[in-house]
C-alpha cells in the first residue's frame, strides 16, 4: 500500500536525523526510514546503569566527540534543547608510541597520523590555544541522537529501508524492503555512498555511480576498563597514536585515548576506561589490544571487562576528484524533481560535518518545494 509525504529522508544516521529535525521544524510533512531498527548509525554508546561491574561507565562505540571549533553540531544540541549537556575536553595533548616509548606530539599531528580530515575553515581556528580540542555530551555522543529522535518519534519508521526510487507524478516513488512504497515530493539521502549511488543511478542520473568510488574501511574500537591502581603511573594526555607500519609490525593497537582522562563522568571513581583503535588481529581483539597496552603503559593484571565493536565499513576515505564528482551529481539533481544527497560518504566524516550536510540538505529541499 502507498502512503504519501512531503518529504522522505532514508537514512535515521546524524545527517538523516539533522536533516529531518530541520524540515519537521519548518512545517514539512516528514517521513524518516531507515533499514536499522536503531536511528544513530555509527553512535553507540552504552551506559551500563544498574548495579555490577560496568555500572558508571560511559562506552562509546562509534565517535566520541568532535572538534570544539566546528559549530553545527553545537548549534543542533542548542536547538534541540540540550546545550547544557555539551562538555570540554579535560586533559590535553597526546602521544605518539615509536614502539619504544611515548612522545609528545604537537596539537592536530595525532589527527593528521590518523589521517583525519580537517576542513579548512576549522584549521584556522585550531591555531588559537583556547579553541583547540574536542567537546562531547555529558553522557555520551547518544545524547544527541536521543534528544532528535524524541522530538521525530511521530515520523521515524524504523526497519523500513529503501531498496529502489523512481520518478513519480509528482516527484517520486520510493520501494521499501517488504513490498511497501512511498511517494513525496522531495527525498533526501543520508545513506552511505554505495547505497546513494546505487538509487540515484537507477533513477536516471549516470554519473551517481562515481559516488562508489568512495572506500569505507574497517573499524574496530576496543574499550577496556581497569581500576586506577593497576597503572605503574597516570597517563598524560588525551591518547596516543602508533608509529608502527601496519601489516608488517604484527602491532594491534593504532592509536589509544584514555577516555576516562579524555571527558568527565567516562568512569566512576578509582577506574580508568581506555579505548583502543585496533587493525586486523587473529583471534579477540580486547585480548590483543589488552596484550599491547599492558607493555606501552604499564598496566598490570586483566581488564575488569572489555567491549569491542566492530565496523565493516566504518571510516570513508574519498579518492581524488571525489569533491568533482558530488558537485556533479547535485548539479545534474537539480534539473529533476527536489533530490538531495547527505552525510559522511560526500561532505565529510567528522559528526559535525555529517550535521551540517544533512541540514543544508533539508533546506536546499525546502527551498525547492516553497515549505
Amino acid at each position: 500500500m502507498a502512503v504519501s509525504a512531503t518529504v522522505v529522508v532514508a537514512g535515521a544516521g546524524l545527517a538523516g536525523l539533522a536533516a529531518a529535525w530541520e524540515l519537521s521544524r519548518a512545517g514539512a510533512n516528514v517521513a524518516l526510514l531507515d533499514a536499522e531498527r536503531r536511528p544513530g548509525g555509527m553512535v553507540v554508546t552504552e551506559r551500563p546503569g544498574g548495579p555490577g561491574e560496568k555500572d558508571g561507565f560511559v562506552v562509546e562505540g562509534g565517535p566520541d566527540g568532535f572538534l570544539a571549533a566546528e559549530p553545527d553540531i553545537q548549534e543542533l544540541a542548542r536547538d534541540a534543547g540540550i546545550g547544557g549537556r555539551l562538555v570540554d575536553q579535560l586533559a590535553s595533548g597526546s602521544s605518539l608510541w615509536t614502539g619504544r616509548r611515548l612522545e609528545p606530539l604537537a596539537e592536530g599531528q595525532a589527527a593528521a597520523l590518523l589521517g583525519i580530515q580537517i576542513p579548512s575553515d576549522v584549521g584556522a581556528q585550531l591555531a588559537a590555544p583556547l579553541q583547540f580540542g574536542f567537546r562531547s555530551f555529558a553522557t555520551g555522543m547518544l545524547d544527541l541522537v536521543e534528544a532528535l529522535v524524541a522530538r521525530l518519534a511521530p515520523v521515524f519508521r524504523p526497519a523500513q529501508g529503501v531498496t529502489g526510487l523512481a520518478p513519480a507524478t509528482r516527484g517520486w516513488r520510493l520501494s521499501l524492503n517488504g513490498g511497501s512504497t512511498v511517494e513525496a515530493e522531495a527525498v533526501i539521502l543520508a545513506l552511505p555512498a554505495w547505497a546513494a549511488a546505487r538509487l540515484v543511478t537507477g533513477a536516471g542520473v549516470p554519473a551517481a555511480r562515481h559516488l562508489d568510488d568512495v572506500i569505507y574501511y574497517p573499524s574496530t574500537t576496543v574499550s577496556l576498563a581497569y581500576r586506577s591502581d593497576q597503572f605503574a603511573a597516570a597517563p598524560a594526555g588525551t591518547g596516543f597514536v602508533s608509529a608502527a607500519e601496519w601489516g608488517e609490525s604484527g602491532a594491534a593497537v593504532r592509536a589509544c585515548s584514555y577516555s576516562w582522562l579524555k571527558y568527565p563522568g567516562r568512569a566512576p571513581p578509582g577506574h580508568a576506561l581506555i579505548r583502543a583503535f585496533v587493525g586486523p588481529v587473529d583471534g579477540d581483539p580486547a585480548a590483543a589490544a589488552h596484550a599491547e597496552l599492558a607493555g606501552i603503559l604499564g598496566i598490570r593484571g586483566s581488564p575488569l571487562w572489555s567491549r569491542a565493536f566492530t565496523w565493516p565499513r566504518g571510516l570513508p576515505r574519498y579518492k581524488p576528484g571525489h569533491a568533482g564528482h558530488v558537485a556533479a551529481v547535485r548539479e545534474r539533481l537539480t534539473r529533476l524533481a527536489p533530490l538531495a544527497i547527505a552525510g559522511a560518504g560526500f561532505d565529510g566524516a567528522g559528526v559535525s560535518a555529517c550535521v551540517k550536510s544533512g541540514r543544508e540538505a533539508a533546506r536546499q529541499v525546502l527551498r525547492r518545494v516553497g515549505a
